[in-house]
């Protein structure tokens, strides 16, 4: 039994046992990957996955209980590497933070600007993903820090942290109708065409939830990936606008309204998540810190060295 080994079991339930994604993500072949699955069932007397044909679906029970020690044991070994650059380089050395856009193009710069001034010979590495990517980087050890509206409070591998709160808002060009009324309603919103966010990422769900709740079934004419795309095609007139607030400003987003919706979504909390039970260096806890003031260093290395635990970190409003 060997690393490689465990790695495809792990990724092949990650990669909802694709072969060829598990081959991809761990740059080698598929033939490969077959062959070590193959030597680790001979090597135990197992089947490991559930097969029909050639095909993997799922795995086996002594499968799965494989799978959870290949998880603890991978994350072990990667914090035997990371013993040594812990205690070595206490100041400098690499940050991975992975993040949805609207947090990386609006509510990050400033926290990194300032970590930046601490910490000089930090190199931050900022990578863009879905909340589910962001979830697996984490997972997997490419990420030290996640941050996103969803998924990762609910993650039991993961310690999650509160950021900050946010509402979405409605985003309409100038002169339009809606500029006019008194108090939107769900019924009035329901009624234009709308352009937001795809389902999964930045609060979307929460749009969702409401509408629903309230019987109603709005056109969604565009669902989109980040912010400055919504913004595009409300310029555009193709619909109106629902959006994260903080991704609106006056000066720079000249020709278009935000009108208030706190009254019509429940708010959204943006999430920091760290892998639970991995060595940081201590700037990855004040990176968090910075994020949010309210918590202290201890508190933060407690919560991710504790165990696991279904309860999320307290809802912090900053």
């Amino acid at each position: 039994m060997n690393f490689q080994q465990l790695r495809i079991i792990r990724e092949s339930a990650r990669c909802n046992y694709n072969l060829t994604d598990v081959a991809s993500m761990l740059f080698t072949s598929q033939s490969g990957v077959s062959r070590h699955i193959r030597e680790l069932e001979e090597e135990l007397g197992v089947e490991i996955f559930i097969r029909r044909g050639k095909r993997l679906i799922g795995m086996t029970e002594p499968g799965k209980a494989l799978l959870t020690v290949a998880e603890r044991i991978l994350s072990d070994a990667n914090n035997i590497r990371r013993i040594a650059d812990v205690f070595a380089n206490k100041d400098s050395g690499e940050l991975s933070i992975v993040t949805t856009h609207t947090q990386a193009r609006y509510s990050l710069p400033a926290v990194i600007k300032e970590f930046r001034e601490l910490y000089p010979r930090v190199r931050l590495v900022l990578n863009q993903g879905s909340p589910e990517e962001i979830v697996a980087m984490l997972q997997s050890g490419e990420a030290d820090v996640g941050i996103a509206s969803e998924k990762l409070m609910s993650e039991e591998q993961l310690a999650a942290f509160p950021y900050y709160r946010w509402h979405h808002t409605i985003l309409v060009p100038e002169g339009h109708p809606l500029t006019k009324e008194a108090e939107i309603t769900l019924e009035t919103l329901s009624q234009y065409p709308l352009v937001t966010y795809r389902r999964g990422i930045t609060g979307r769900s929460r749009l969702d939830i409401a509408f629903q709740a309230a019987g109603l079934k709005p056109e969604v004419v565009l669902s989109a990936q980040d912010s400055d795309v919504i913004k595009t095609y409300v310029e555009l007139g193709l619909g109106v606008g629902l959006l994260a607030d903080m991704s609106y400003n006056r000066e720079r987003d000249t020709g278009l309204v935000s009108i208030n919706a706190e009254h019509l979504f429940e708010a959204n909390t943006v999430w920091l998540g760290v892998k639970r039970g991995q060595l940081q260096r201590k700037y990855a806890w004040r990176f968090i810190q910075l994020c949010n003031p309210q918590l202290t260093l201890t508190e933060i290395e407690e919560q991710i060295l504790a165990p696991y635990s279904s309860e999320p970190a307290l809802d912090y409003q900053i």
